[in-house]
C-alpha cells in the first residue's frame, strides 16, 4: 500500500481538522488548568496528527474515506493552506486570547475586590451590620476566585510562582475574621484586613498590572449600564446610574487624568447634561462617543 493509499482524509476535511487543532490547543494554553488542560492538549495533538498524516483510525474503522483524488498541484495548495491556517491560528488565537484572560481575570478580581474594599471601609468605621454584609459576600466572591484561579492561571499570571501561595494567604486571613466581623473586635478585624491590601499590590505589580488597567476594567462595567441608559433615551435610568460611573471614572483620574481621561470625563458629563435637559433623542450618539473615548484608552493602556 503506497502513502497515498493509506491516506482515508479528505483536502477539506484536513483543513478543518488543522484548524480545530489550533484551536483547541490555543484554548487549552489560554483558557484552561488542571486535568482539563491536559485533556484538551491531548485532543488537540490527535487532531493535529490525522490532520497532518491525512489518516483518521476511526474513519479506518467505520470504513469512511473521504478522499479525492487530487493532483500534485492541489495538493500543494493544501499544504501551503494548512501553514497560513496555523500561522494565522497562533497569531491572531494568541493575541486575543491573551488579551480578553486578562480582561476577565481583571473584572473578577474588581468585583471580589469591591467587596474587600467595603468590608475594609466598614469595619475601620465600626459599623457592624454594613461589615457582615459585605463580609459575607466577600466570602462568597473570594471563594469562588479562590477555586477559580488556584486551578487556573491565565496567560497574564502564569509564570507568576507564587500567585497560588498568595492567594491562599488570603483566603486563610479572610476566613480567619468571621467570628470578630459577627460579635468580635472590628477594629482589630480592619487591622487583620489590612494585611489582604499589600498583597493583593504585589500580585498586581509582579504581573504587570497597572492600576490604572485595573480601575479601567472596574469603570467598564458601569459605564455600560449608562451606556445601555442612553440608547434606550432612558433619561431617569441615566441619572439613576451615573453618580456610580462617576466614581468609578474618580477612580481613574486618582491614577492619571491626561488627555485622553479628560475626553472621558467629558464625553460622560455631556450624557449626563442632555439627560437633565431631556435631550434624549442625543443620548444614544453621545453614548457611542463615550465608549469609543474609553476603547482608545482601553486598548493602548488597559
Amino acid at each position: 500500500m503506497t502513502f497515498q493509499e493509506f491516506k482515508n482524509e479528505g483536502s477539506t476535511d484536513r483543513l478543518i481538522r488543522f484548524f480545530s487543532a489550533v484551536v483547541v490547543v490555543l484554548g487549552a494554553f489560554f483558557w484552561l488548568g488542571g486535568v482539563w488542560q491536559s485533556l484538551f492538549y491531548g485532543i488537540g495533538i490527535i487532531i493535529l496528527v490525522t490532520a497532518v498524516t491525512g489518516f483518521c483510525g476511526v474513519y479506518k474503522i467505520l470504513g469512511i474515506n473521504t478522499c479525492q483524488s487530487e493532483s500534485k498541484s492541489a495538493a500543494v495548495y493544501v499544504k501551503v493552506i494548512l501553514v497560513m491556517i496555523a500561522v494565522g491560528g497562533v497569531v491572531a488565537g494568541s493575541y486575543y486570547s491573551a488579551f480578553f484572560t486578562k480582561k476577565f481575570f481583571l473584572a473578577d478580581y474588581n468585583q471580589m475586590n469591591n467587596y474587600y474594599k467595603q468590608t475594609l471601609f466598614y469595619t475601620g468605621q465600626d459599623k457592624r451590620a454594613e461589615a457582615i454584609a459585605n463580609y459575607d459576600q466577600l466570602v462568597t466572591e473570594y471563594s469562588a476566585f479562590y477555586s477559580k484561579y488556584k486551578a487556573y492561571q491565565p496567560y497574564a499570571i502564569k509564570s507568576d510562582t507564587q500567585f497560588v501561595a498568595d492567594i491562599e494567604k488570603v483566603f486563610s486571613i479572610i476566613n480567619s475574621q468571621k467570628n470578630a466581623v459577627y460579635t468580635g473586635d472590628l477594629k482589630q478585624a480592619h487591622t487583620d484586613f489590612e494585611l489582604i491590601r499589600p498583597i493583593f499590590q504585589d500580585i498586581l505589580k509582579r504581573n504587570n498590572f497597572s492600576l490604572l488597567a485595573v480601575t479601567l476594567v472596574d469603570f467598564h462595567d458601569a459605564m455600560e449600564k449608562i451606556i445601555a441608559a442612553a440608547d434606550a433615551k432612558d433619561a431617569t435610568q441615566l441619572l439613576a446610574v451615573y453618580p456610580e460611573v462617576d466614581i468609578k471614572l474618580q477612580a481613574i483620574e486618582e491614577v492619571t487624568n491626561d488627555a485622553e481621561i479628560q475626553s472621558i470625563r467629558l464625553k460622560l458629563d455631556e450624557i449626563r447634561t442632555l439627560a437633565e435637559n431631556g435631550q434624549n433623542d442625543l443620548l444614544p450618539q453621545k453614548a457611542g462617543e463615550l465608549k469609543s473615548a474609553f476603547v482608545k484608552v482601553y486598548l493602548k493602556r488597559g
